[in-house]
Formats: C-alpha cells, structure tokens, sequence
C-alpha cells in the first residue's frame, strides 16, 4: 500500500503552509516524532490502515497519544489525513516530509556501517571528509552496527554506496577463485 507520489504531494503541501505560518521547524521536529511513533509501533500503523476501524475512533487515538507532544498545525494536518481517509499513509508522508526538509536545508543523510560502534573522533573525521570531497554543507549521519562485515565500513548517501568491508573483500577473493581468472583455459 506504498504511494511515495502521495507522500510527497501531502509532505510538500505541508511544508508550504509550515513555511508559510513560520512552523517549519517545529513541524519538522513534529514528523521526526512521528516517524518515530510508527515505527516503535507497529501496532500503531496497522491501527491507521485498518479498514475495520471507524475515523473517529483513529482520531481520538491519534490525539490521545500526541497530545502534547505536536503542534497544532501537525494536529489538525493528522485531523485532515484522517478525514480525507489518507491516514494510513502516515508513516510515508513524515519520512518524505523529512526528505524535503533535509532538502531545501542542505542537509545530506548519510549512512555508516561498522563492525563496532563509531567514535566521535572517528565520526567527526567522516563528517570532514565528506565535507570536503563531496562539498556537503551539512550532513546528518546514522550509525548502525553489524559485525557480519567483519571489519571496515559501508557508506551510504545519496544513491551511492562505497563498500569497504572485509566481507566484501572476502567475497571478492571467492568469486575469483570460483572463475579461476589465473588458470588459463585448457583446450
């Protein structure tokens, strides 16, 4: 039930009008919690795509867990998602509201995998590095462990990926020796 073009048409009429009231900031801070939300609960996002269950009730639901926590102008852009009967698209519509905040601020999001976690000292020598290389003016990173690369990094950020892992490495060594490239072919 993905609709990425209805995700952006809802987060970019969103933003317009945060921009326009002087909410953009918080509007944003706003989709970040609900990203959030969604995704600590799953529960959450079947209860918005349920059929089953009546709009009033996913409003009261929806207010009562946000409360106080969003603005006003995210409230009541929730109250139209819901009575457009679009609310199952939440989660869709914070993330490309994110992606066009990051966007119109320069911000690129860049993606760090390592076997163990990430130094500070280490981290902020990637965040020069790129800065410098790839003319990024601000650059907003994940981590994320996962020792099945054994060693090294993977690094993602705008449709590229520069894989320096040791697996990678392994696999590569594999795959020559499975096309035997230094045994010349017998006739």
């Amino acid at each position: 039930m993905q609709n990425p073009r209805l995700a952006a048409v809802y987060a970019k009429s969103l933003a317009d009008l945060a921009e326009e009231k002087g909410q953009f900031e918080q509007v944003y801070q706003d989709m970040e919690y609900l990203k959030a939300l969604c995704a600590a609960s799953r529960d959450l996002v079947l209860l918005l795509k349920s059929p089953v269950v009546y709009a009033d009730k996913k409003q009261g639901i929806l207010t009562a867990i946000t409360k106080g926590n969003i603005n006003d102008l995210t409230a009541a852009f929730n109250t139209l998602l819901i009575r457009k009967g679009r609310e199952g698209y939440l989660p869709e519509i914070a993330v490309a509201f994110i992606h066009l905040y990051n966007e119109r601020n320069s911000i690129h999001q860049v993606k760090v995998t390592t076997a163990e976690p990430l130094s500070e000292a280490l981290r902020k020598r990637i965040e020069e590095k790129l800065k410098k290389d790839a003319g990024f003016e601000h650059i907003k990173m994940d981590t994320e462990v996962n020792q099945d690369i054994i060693g090294g990094f993977i690094l993602e950020y705008n449709n590229n990926l520069i894989d320096a892992s040791i697996l990678r490495d392994l696999q590569d060594v594999k795959r020559q020796f499975q096309r035997n490239d230094y045994i010349q072919d017998i006739r």
